[in-house]
């Protein structure tokens, strides 16, 4: 039982060649991102001269990110 419950926690991270505290980093830091980028979002809203190009920067910044992070650790394995 313990063990079913520990994959539940580390299998992901895993996939993404990430330990669970890695992985807890990576989401965190993510979500405090979207956070500022639907800020700027809403703000722009109201006040269409203020954060023109912000929240699409950060979601394009984080697509990037998101899906250029397997592929940069797959170099480092394949060369070890």
């Amino acid at each position: 039982m313990t063990n079913r419950i520990t994959h539940l926690f580390t299998d992901h991270p895993a996939s993404v060649d990430e330990s669970y505290f890695e992985h807890m980093a990576f989401a965190a830091s993510f979500s405090a991102k979207l956070f500022a980028a639907a800020c700027a979002a809403i703000i722009h809203a109201f006040l269409p001269f203020l954060f023109e190009t912000t929240a699409s920067r950060i979601v394009r910044e984080l697509y990037e990110r998101t899906h250029n992070r397997g592929t940069a650790n797959a170099g480092l394995r394949q060369t070890n």
